[in-house]
């Protein structure tokens, strides 16, 4: 968060982005942190941190859906070399979450495999219709990120590493506005 700071004051460090950072890591990694974020152009997380090379790992999915794999990219840090954190990073005006709220709300499928994006997206579309607000598709990215953060922290593998205080899941949002990173939820005490 920190980085963050930096990123929102423009005061950047843009640390551990050298040769001899690239030769330090060459051989092997440790992150600290694992970020599931969305494949949107105006949220890269090594930038929105003020990180660099060997800081991150970074998994990105059209609004932060998950599947097996994903689930398994998240789970990598965490599970093998005791990477203590994992973000679910969403963000402001969130295209995918747009399409797949529309989509779902006017039944019209759509194309290609951009329906298993609506799909992995319907519980986060149907809580944002319980929940109402001025802005449903806002309030459908920001429940996207609680349950997929809640999920993973609950999940088989990492549920004992929350549980032992090993592993924070952290589920955060993004202001394409004021570049800033709010914590919505699991921020460790």
């Amino acid at each position: 968060m920190d980085g963050n700071k930096r990123w929102v004051s423009g005061d950047l460090h843009h640390p551990d982005r050298d040769p001899n950072r690239r030769e330090f890591v060459a051989q092997e990694q440790e992150p600290f942190g694992a970020i599931l974020s969305c494949i949107d152009s105006r949220v890269p997380p090594e930038l929105l941190f003020d990180t660099g090379l060997g800081d991150l790992y970074v998994m990105r999915t059209g609004g932060e859906a998950v599947g097996p794999v994903v689930t398994g990219s998240v789970e990598y840090g965490p599970m093998t070399s005791g990477t203590p954190l994992v973000m679910v990073l969403g963000h402001q005006r969130c295209g995918a979450v747009e399409a797949a709220y529309k989509s779902i709300r006017d039944g019209k499928p759509l194309p290609g495999n951009l329906g298993a994006i609506a799909r992995a997206l319907r519980p986060a579309y149907e809580q944002a219709v319980r929940e109402g607000g001025a802005d449903p598709v806002e309030t459908m990215a920001r429940a996207q990120v609680t349950l997929t953060a809640a999920n993973l922290r609950s999940n088989q593998d990492l549920a004992p590493l929350v549980g032992k205080g090993t592993l924070a899941v952290v589920g955060a949002y993004y202001s394409l506005d004021t570049g800033k990173v709010e914590v919505l939820s699991g921020a460790p005490s």
